[in-house]
């Protein structure tokens, strides 16, 4: 006779359990499996079984039990990666070989008088600066440096100055400056990197308690790569606990645009600093909006690039099928300058690949191929008459869009297990020894509370879940056939989801300031999104660039109070 939903719950209670999956009912018994050990855990595996069935599995479950016990007693640091590795090829489309075509010179410009001016340039305009020796880095280290220390107070989006560093770079830069060295856009121009990126001689904390004093003794690739660009780095930014919302050990990051209201994360001080004119430019992460919702919320423009075409080694792993490293910055351009600088192939991440990026810095985006994900703009949503406006100022750029619709009929959040089982593997010692009780954010809707919970998820739906992805990736690649780029409502639908889970680049830009009620001076940004077809990324930069040079919402500064 099978047990009743409140037998059930009784016996696990009885067996110092609760609300529990098979595997862990197997995992958690204090005594011997039994039969009735294994009809507690039927319904979450799906099974019926006989009692003949269940006496047969006993033993073979006591023997699972062990391997269970061996795993966990083996300590697997968080950057070792499974033997599955995740690859966006499967859905037919591959990427061509490399080639290093970013048509773009720096344009003459003056330097503005007031430091606060000079705070809020692009790159684009600082490498002129620095080349042309309007400025010095030195000088724009201290700038920017003296910005983070006065406003972070407010904003929360330091967690580690990188001054010694910093100013050994920006001294670097110049003498090579002043000898006629040139290393690129980025030569002398101070950024931020989100403190999940390894950075020797300082700690990097992943923005969560446990970690707080954690020192990795190597530079993240990224981290070398601006190095060799000549970026100089002056601070960790904050990110929302091992990379979930705008929540850190050390407070809430602020949004700049309204101190009332978090950064949104994780990526928020990437997203607060570059908002606020406290760096050039920032390195974000994103595994499921993580540089496209605080580009949103801070009205700063976000990369996120195809999968695999920046290398991950030295950043924190959360979901090794889905994480992506991309820039933060204030225009598109300028996120396509910082982008070529960090691409390629890295033999220390297994996923990383080499493609092209013909990235042309032309305000004339001809002979793009664009669709528009129509049913999402008739919905009703706070931003839909700035993104409808949008659309006409694309269509105004003499493209023609076409419809598209995205495979949402398909189980979506079932999929999006992946990421939940994936980052409670990359951190189950911290749940297995109670590690997790110590970061500030607990409950519902938590990592301590997702690594639990993934625990309950069969090894079998996972793999039916990752199988259901390739039918996603299939059907995406069956839409791209058709155009280059589409664009969505930021937060319409599905995209999302789908897109992180099939591995597309993302621009998120800036395309509204809506009003704050009783607070005349402060704003709520919102945005619009440019989908890319796999290893498309030039194509959806230069649409996106296209857009801003006929529009003025990424120049506009927010008040800070």
């Amino acid at each position: 006779m099978r047990l009743t939903r409140r037998q059930f719950a009784a016996l696990l209670t009885s067996l110092g359990v609760s609300n529990t999956s098979f595997a862990q009912v197997l995992a958690d018994a204090k005594g011997p499996i039994t039969s009735a050990t294994i009809a507690c855990a039927e319904d979450i595996a799906g099974l019926t079984l006989t009692a003949g069935q269940r006496e047969q599995l006993v033993e073979d479950l006591e023997e699972l039990l062990e391997q269970y016990k061996s795993l966990r007693a083996l300590r697997i640091p968080n950057d070792i990666p499974p033997a599955l590795v995740f690859d966006p090829t499967l859905a037919g489309v591959s990427a061509a070989a490399d080639t290093h075509s970013l048509y773009w010179s720096p344009e003459e410009v003056e330097r503005p008088l007031r430091a606060e001016d000079l705070a809020f340039m692009s790159v684009a305009e600082l490498a002129w600066l620095l080349r042309s020796r309007q400025v010095t880095s030195v000088a724009l280290t201290e700038l920017y440096l003296a910005r983070l220390k006065q406003y972070d107070p407010v904003l929360e989006a330091v967690v580690t100055y990188t001054e010694e560093r910093a100013f050994l770079q920006a001294s670097r830069a110049d003498e090579e400056l002043d000898a006629g060295i040139w290393r690129g856009p980025l030569h002398g121009v101070p950024y931020g990197a989100k403190d999940l990126l390894a950075t020797t001689g300082y700690a990097t904390t992943w923005g969560a308690m446990p970690y707080r004093s954690q020192q990795i003794n190597s530079d993240a690739t990224v981290i070398q790569k601006l190095e060799l660009a000549g970026a100089v780095l002056v601070a960790k930014l904050t990110l929302g606990a091992l990379a979930w919302g705008d929540v850190w050990f050390g407070g809430k990051t602020k949004n700049p645009w309204n101190i009332e209201q978090g950064s949104s994360g994780s990526s928020a001080g990437p997203g607060s600093a570059v908002a606020a004119g406290l760096v050039g430019f920032a390195i974000g992460s994103e595994t499921l909006g993580s540089i496209i919702s605080p580009s949103t919320r801070n009205g700063v423009t976000g990369h996120r690039p195809t999968f695999g075409r920046v290398s991950r080694h030295g950043a924190m792993t959360l979901s090794w099928s889905m994480d992506k490293l991309g820039p933060m910055a204030r225009s598109a351009l300028d996120c396509a300058l910082v982008f070529e600088a960090i691409r390629g192939r890295d033999p220390l991440d297994p996923v990383s690949v080499s493609a092209p990026f013909e990235f042309a810095a032309d305000p004339d985006p001809g002979g793009l191929r664009v669709g528009v994900v129509a049913s999402a703009f008739d919905r009703d949503y706070r931003n839909r008459e700035a993104d409808r406006a949008s659309l006409e100022v694309i269509r105004s750029l003499g493209i023609e869009t076409v419809p598209v619709t995205l495979p949402e009929d398909l189980p979506v959040d079932a999929m999006l297990m992946t990421l939940g089982v994936e980052a409670a593997a990359a951190f189950d010692d911290l749940t297995l020894s109670g590690g997790v009780d110590a970061m500030v954010r607990q409950g519902p809707d938590t990592w301590p509370h997702e690594f639990r919970k993934s625990r309950f998820i069969p090894a079998v739906e996972f793999i039916q879940a990752n199988r259901a992805r390739t039918l996603l990736m299939q059907r995406m690649a069956e839409v791209m056939r058709s155009v280059d780029v589409i664009i969505a409502p930021t937060f319409g639908g599905s995209t999302l989801g789908i897109t992180n889970l099939t591995g597309h680049p993302a621009v998120t830009l800036p395309n509204a300031f809506h009003d704050v009620p009783d607070a005349p001076d402060r704003k709520s940004p919102g945005s619009i999104t440019f989908v890319g077809g796999l290893y498309q990324d030039a194509a959806v930069l230069r649409l996106a660039h296209a857009f801003q040079m006929a529009t003025d919402f990424h120049l506009r500064r927010p008040p800070i109070h």
